[in-house]
């Protein structure tokens, strides 16, 4: 009697080489250097530039809008360079989508000065008529939160002490609170008084759409 008349044996012997195969077709490349691979020009999100990202999220922008350029023609002459494997290393989780209700967002680093996106992120409408994107005004009036910045930056393994995530949330403070800020106008606009010298949502999230593709872009600039 061959083993295909006794169905017991027959399906358990199948399951494991199901699952063998399965292992060392999925589960072992997924750890191998190969299927991870890894840019000197991709860093780490900042500890602001991840806080807007939780807050991106949070808001479903990800719904609306993808974050991947696909190896087509027509994509690269509308959003830039096709997306590469290695500049999501530290996108957890990726935000690739499928939905373009809203342009794709993975090139928008360094395309629009900051002015542009508290203008366009507090009145989407002011800058597109037609735009169908609600406005969020209100991420100017909510102050950060960064009582949790190092433990998310650490948990995800990008390397920073408590130190550096202080001195990035510090530093960027500075930076759009500054007097000589280009975007300051624009920024005081939106921001309340009490908020114009503490970081707020709105700036969180800006940092990191000005993160997207830029990395991408430096690596291309080199070659």
């Amino acid at each position: 009697m061959g083993i295909t008349s006794k169905p017991v044996v027959f399906a358990v012997l199948a399951a494991v080489v199901i699952l063998i195969g399965t292992t060392v077709t999925v589960f072992i490349p997924l750890f191998m250097p190969s299927t991870q691979p890894v840019s000197p020009y991709i860093k780490p999100y900042t500890a602001v530039e991840q806080e807007g990202r939780d807050i991106y999220m949070r808001e479903g922008c990800n719904n609306c809008h993808t974050q991947t350029v696909r190896p087509l023609r027509t994509e690269v002459l509308r959003y830039g360079e096709y997306s590469k494997p290695e500049e999501f290393a530290y996108d957890r989780p990726f935000l690739w989508g499928s939905r373009r209700t809203g342009p794709d967002l993975n090139r928008v680093g360094g395309k629009y000065p900051d002015s542009w996106h508290y203008k366009h992120t507090a009145h989407p409408q002011s800058m597109f008529e037609k735009s169908n994107m609600p406005p969020y005004g209100w991420l100017a009036k909510n102050r950060l939160d960064t009582g949790y910045s190092f433990k998310k930056t650490s948990t995800l393994g990008y390397g920073y002490s408590e130190s550096d995530v202080q001195q990035q949330i510090d530093q960027y403070r500075a930076t759009v609170t500054d007097a000589s800020y280009p975007s300051k106008e624009s920024r005081d606009k939106v921001t309340p008084p009490e908020l114009q010298k503490e970081l707020t949502e709105m700036d969180a999230l800006i940092a990191y759409l000005q993160k997207l593709g830029r990395d991408v872009k430096n690596m291309e600039a080199t070659k």
